[in-house]
């Protein structure tokens, strides 16, 4: 199942220095990832107006898209007052994805960035979604595929010694920090598009388990970030590229891959509302 009819946008050819931007703001784990994810974006078009589900502090929409999306809407209060201070939304809302607050076909496309992973029940969300949107408008959204959990560095290691059991248990723990309930391949995605009212239109792997081995021990490494988070609001405390020379050292080979990965361990994803 191979569709790639759109050509992402490869490191080289981005209009923003993608990496630095989300760097500087977050654990270099989640701002890689972030970053590779961002620059698809730019030859995307998203119609107004946009909803972005699961918006969650606004931070990627804050650094990625060149205008204000419609709206964000996350069912948690916290990061949403982050958003609306980030100021990449018109407007916020406080609202279960299941049961969003506005009329049928009230919205042109809609974006979820690494966000459906998370939700245990996906059918309701996406049902709903179809709903808000008007025919044809786009979805577009990424989430870790079913090459993900294979790909862990650590788990592969107990996996060669023999000790399987251990490798097993790995994937279980990493799966719970990350909070996945979903790691599908692209048929699973798109029985689950079609049967909420979508098509699928395109879609690509990318991040290669070479990157993920950076994202994985970056858990680990951005502990620090965690702590000055907690004490002073920030991620980073001092947002410079001196201070975060030896991380962009670390992260620049994995985002300038090329985006396309046949091995990759997520998955971008453009789908469209049924209809006409």
């Amino acid at each position: 199942m191979t569709l790639h009819r759109h050509i992402p946008v490869e490191a080289e050819s981005a209009h923003k220095d993608h990496l630095w931007l989300h760097i500087s703001g977050l654990p270099y784990f989640r701002g890689l990832l972030r970053a590779v994810e961002a620059r698809f974006y730019e030859n995307i078009d998203l119609p107004s107006p946009t909803l972005d589900l699961g918006c969650g502090d606004g931070h990627f929409a804050s650094l990625t898209f060149d205008r204000k999306l419609e709206v964000g809407l996350d069912p948690w209060s916290a990061p949403l007052r982050e958003a609306e201070r980030r100021g990449g939304y018109v407007e916020v809302i406080e609202a279960s994805g299941d049961a969003i607050p506005y009329e049928d076909g009230h919205f042109a496309s809609a974006v979820s960035n690494s966000v459906l992973e998370h939700i245990p029940d996906l059918d309701p969300v996406l049902v709903d979604l179809a709903r808000v949107l008007k025919p044809g408008a786009p979805f577009i959204f990424c989430v870790p595929n079913h090459n993900f959990l294979g790909a862990l560095s650590v788990s592969n290691f107990f996996d060669r010694v023999g000790l399987k059991f251990l490798g097993n248990a790995y994937r279980r723990f990493f799966n719970r920090i990350a909070r996945h309930h979903h790691c599908d391949d692209p048929e699973t995605w798109t029985a689950r598009l079609e049967k909420a009212g979508f098509e699928l239109v395109d879609w690509w792997h990318y991040f290669s388990p070479r990157a993920l081995r950076v994202l994985e021990w970056g858990h680990y490494f951005g502990l620090p970030s965690l702590i000055t988070r907690r004490l002073f609001g920030r991620w980073i405390l001092v947002p410079k590229r001196w201070n975060l020379f030896l991380t962009l050292a670390i992260t620049r080979a994995a985002y300038q891959e090329q985006s396309i990965q046949p091995r990759g361990t997520c998955t971008f994803y453009i789908a469209r509302r049924k209809g006409v």
